[in-house]
């Protein structure tokens, strides 16, 4: 076995193979590489503290504090831990089996191949393409998995957790409090996903082919798909059907935060308004230039008094009535679950952005008839809009 002890910056290189990788820091920063290359080296950027004992054995490289033990690490908060700060980075192979443990700390690991499992109890945590099973466990910081590949499950207590661009066979995520944030990368194969969360919302970017069942006792639902059906008894809401084939299968479950069933949106080379008709009103671009619907005779649709200049979306040209019956801008039928306004829901609308950005400010609820409300008194219509219960 070959040691060393770390007091001070430096840097150490490992000529022989590395396949397990343990590490276990408090306060600062790890950062965790896969390469192709056959050695691994470490570099120790900063260091407050007691030193780092750093250990190769069968295989087996070490990074930590003697008293710091994986067994027992999320019950290890203590004073000492305050005047300790750690700033590291390491490459190894990539298909290294890779354990890290923080204590106020950020971890971010990218690139392995092999078994990767992540240990926070405040520090925030990365992880970006990885291709082998995935585990990461949070009390109060967030997770954010990018483009992996291989079975993903994480789990937290007010951390947020957020997945994007995956294409994971499998997905569990769970949290009391914190939020969960899912957009699968949709040119991925089948994937069984499960959300549970307590209190916290559930946002998700529906895959084309799943079998849906969406469940909360008293939170808000906003569903984006005609073909998904909402049953229960009132004050509890689930959302059942099929997308697609059905090949892959969701299941999500919060007791009283919302759920957000979204729409993926156009590809790029589809223009927003592909497929709306005469008498809808877009918008374009950041410049906000509108374009006033036309009748089938090239005329300009009638405007309707009383919305603040806003356009009527006539069902039938000439017509100021939606196509449930309502005058335009009329508020829905009072009812168990329905949502007449999102940004009072909490939820996000669909748009091209990633999930988890914020939406742009002054976004309005959704008008009965389809089309979104802004804040200046105008409407707004979509390809992508959102059908919410």
């Amino acid at each position: 076995m070959s040691e060393w002890s770390v007091a001070e910056p430096r840097r150490l290189t490992f000529d022989e193979p590395v396949t397990a990788l343990h590490v276990r820091v408090v306060n600062g920063t790890v950062n965790v590489v896969g390469t192709d290359k056959g050695s691994a080296w470490l570099e120790v950027t900063d260091l407050e503290g007691p030193p780092l004992t750093v250990t190769q054995k069968d295989g087996t490289l070490t990074v930590a504090y003697d008293d710091l033990s994986w067994k027992g690490f999320l019950k290890w908060l203590d004073r000492k831990g305050r005047h300790r700060n750690a700033l590291i980075s390491l490459a190894v192979p990539a298909s290294t089996r890779v354990e890290v443990g923080v204590v106020g700390a950020t971890a971010v690991v990218t690139g392995v191949d092999g078994r990767t499992e992540v240990k926070g109890v405040s520090g925030d945590t990365t992880l970006v393409g990885l291709s082998g099973q995935v585990r990461a466990t949070t009390v109060s910081g967030s997770v954010e998995a990018q483009a992996v590949t291989g079975d993903l499950r994480l789990s937290s207590v007010s951390g947020d957790l957020t997945v994007i661009e995956g294409t994971c066979p499998t997905v569990r995520a769970d949290s009391v409090s914190g939020a969960i944030i899912l957009d699968l990368d949709p040119t991925g194969g089948p994937t069984d996903v499960g959300l549970t969360s307590v209190s916290g919302e559930i946002a998700i970017r529906l895959p084309t082919d799943a079998e849906v069942e969406a469940n909360t006792a008293s939170g808000r639902i906003a569903n984006a798909f005609d073909d998904l059906r909402v049953s229960g008894p009132w004050g509890a809401h689930k959302i059942t059907g099929r997308l697609g084939s059905g090949n892959g299968r969701l299941k999500a479950t919060t007791v009283s935060g919302s759920i957000a069933l979204l729409r993926r949106p156009p590809r790029e080379d589809e223009p927003w308004d592909a497929g709306t008709g005469s008498g809808e009103r877009r918008v374009d671009g950041d410049a906000g230039a509108t374009h006033e619907p036309r009748l089938g005779d090239g005329t300009a649709a009638p405007r309707e008094p009383g919305l603040g200049g806003g356009i009527t979306e006539p069902s039938e040209a000439g017509s100021g009535v939606g196509a449930d019956g309502a005058s335009v801008g009329t508020p829905a039928a009072e009812g168990a679950g329905v949502v007449t306004d999102n940004s009072s829901a909490g939820l996000p609308e669909p748009s091209d952005e990633p999930l988890g950005h914020a939406a742009a400010d002054g976004a309005g609820g959704a008008l009965p008839d389809g089309s979104v409300s802004r804040s200046d008194g105008g409407t707004t219509s979509s390809t992508n809009d959102k059908k919410v219960l």
